[in-house]
């Protein structure tokens, strides 16, 4: 890279730096900021969220349990019962089928657990900013003028 292309690479990089975002500051004219949210989240968009990975748990439980598929009444599904079979008739095959379904009922136990935390953390996040709305509306109801960045510091603990 030549000298110049790093010098305009290094403009770039600082004419960036300007516009990114600052947290925890005021704007530089005092007045505490433009305004606008930078961030907005909706009660129904996090109960959107939660309700798509509970839809996603239900689904998955029922269709992605391969050791147990066709099943039926017995106690192992068609896969492990095959891996068996393989595996009786001494052919490797039959392991390495045994151990792709351990991997795979492993790994779908992991994704239907983070589909309930997810689905579980954002229901409980919907009903606690609803609650702290509530609250901090029936605190704030009575008091005239504008309100104390300390006063509303206290919400924030």
């Amino acid at each position: 890279m030549a000298w110049e292309e790093w010098e305009r690479a290094k403009a770039v990089v600082a004419a960036r730096e300007s516009t990114r975002m600052r947290l925890n500051q005021a704007g530089a004219s005092g007045s505490g900021g433009s305004g606008a949210a930078d961030l907005v989240v909706r009660q129904d968009d996090l109960g959107a969220v939660g309700h798509e990975a509970f839809i996603l748990h239900g689904e998955l439980s029922k269709k992605a349990d391969i050791a147990a598929a066709g099943s039926g009444n017995e106690a192992s599904g068609s896969t492990m019962r095959a891996a068996a079979a393989l595996k009786s008739h001494h052919l490797e095959l039959g392991s390495e089928l045994e151990t792709t379904v351990e991997v795979w009922t492993s790994q779908v136990k992991h994704v239907l657990q983070a589909a309930a935390h997810i689905s579980n953390h954002l229901d409980y996040s919907k009903k606690m900013h609803a609650r702290d709305d509530t609250q901090i509306a029936a605190d704030l109801k009575g008091r005239t003028g504008p309100v104390s960045v300390s006063a509303l510091n206290e919400y924030f603990k």
